[in-house]
């Protein structure tokens, strides 16, 4: 793991096309601002092992694609809440 330290308004490159913002350090919560093309998915880490986990659990039942698609869109509404 490659560990940096960064200010308030100070960036991170990754790839060469994402950029990665300090937006705002207060108390114990870091802001973050995330600029990347369209195609690459941005997903909280505990939203992705959510996603992985239902995957897990589809792979033993008769559910198309459509509908883990659909069930991941409902997650992030229900997390934007």
């Amino acid at each position: 793991m490659l560990v940096l330290s960064r200010k308030n308004g100070e960036s991170l490159m990754i790839n060469g096309d994402i950029e990665v913002t300090i937006l705002d350090v207060s108390n114990d919560v870091v802001k973050i601002g995330i600029k990347a093309p369209k195609e690459v998915e941005i997903l909280r880490k505990e939203l992705y092992a959510e996603v992985e986990q239902m995957n897990m659990s589809a792979e033993g039942s008769a559910i198309s694609t459509e509908d883990l698609l659909i069930q991941l869109n409902e997650i992030k509404k229900i997390k934007k809440l």
